[in-house]
């Protein structure tokens, strides 16, 4: 496909556009620890670790002010950073 062809782009080549855009979105988030290479984003989600740590929202909200938590957001959902979870268990949080 040529970007300055006068051809009208059809469906199939917006189809192949989409997902070299999405490859490289991926390759992204892969390259900045945001996914794993299997596509699942890496860390607990917001209800894993209240019901792993047993506290409210709030308190997470406080601890990820406080920055003993590192957190990320994708879409809507908050994913929470596993080692963090498990050293604030350790240190019998």
């Amino acid at each position: 496909m040529c970007p300055m062809s006068n051809d009208p782009l059809n469906r199939q080549d917006l189809q192949e556009v989409v997902t070299q855009v999405l490859r490289g979105v991926e390759m992204l988030l892969e390259s900045h620890g945001i996914i794993k290479s299997n596509g699942c984003p890496e860390g607990y989600k917001t209800k894993d670790v209240r019901r792993i740590l047993g506290c409210s929202v709030n308190k997470l909200v406080s601890l990820r002010i406080a920055r003993k938590i590192r957190w990320k957001k994708i879409g809507g959902t908050v994913y929470y950073n596993q080692e963090d979870v498990r050293r604030l268990l350790e240190e019998g949080f």
